[in-house]
């Protein structure tokens, strides 16, 4: 899993059909630090998230394992919202 900031969200008249009533967002990939550590990407919404909000992420072949499908051309999925960071670092 992996963290990351919901910074916008993706408006698609037509997607693949098995995606139809679910959100997709974009993610800012962050560390426990808040800083970014990659490009954005979008993700399938399957926890609630909204901008702004900290959230934890899956990628590749697990991404579809949260969606209520078999099959789904997804890379990633958002599947938790984050309440708080502790990091020593």
């Amino acid at each position: 899993m992996f963290l990351g900031k919901v910074i916008g969200n993706v408006w698609a008249t037509k997607k693949y059909q098995q995606l139809k009533n679910m959100k997709l967002m974009f993610v800012q990939p962050i560390n426990a630090s808040y800083e970014e550590t990659d490009e954005p990407i979008v993700a399938v919404d399957t926890a609630g998230s909204g901008p702004g909000e900290i959230v934890y992420y899956i990628t590749a072949s697990e991404a579809v394992l949260p969606l209520p499908v078999n099959f789904a051309p997804v890379d990633a999925s958002i599947v938790g919202i984050v309440d708080s960071i502790y990091s020593e670092e």
